[in-house]
């Protein structure tokens, strides 16, 4: 498994703690902090799925 869908996986919990902190005490910055890492973590987790699917591609070739 790629490091970068491990990394990506915790970035996207972080994301979506610091976001619903946000929302609950009323933060904006904080909350949209949260969403930007969230999906920060989401993009950074497909490249990993990316990385996977090409290391897995080049082994039955």
């Amino acid at each position: 498994m790629d490091k970068n869908r491990v990394e990506g996986t915790k970035h996207e919990i972080k994301g979506a703690m610091k976001e619903g902190v946000g929302k609950v005490t009323g933060n904006p910055a904080k909350e949209a902090a949260g969403a930007i890492e969230k999906n920060a973590g989401k993009v950074q987790k497909e490249v990993g799925k990316e990385h996977d699917r090409q290391r897995d591609a080049d082994k039955h070739h």
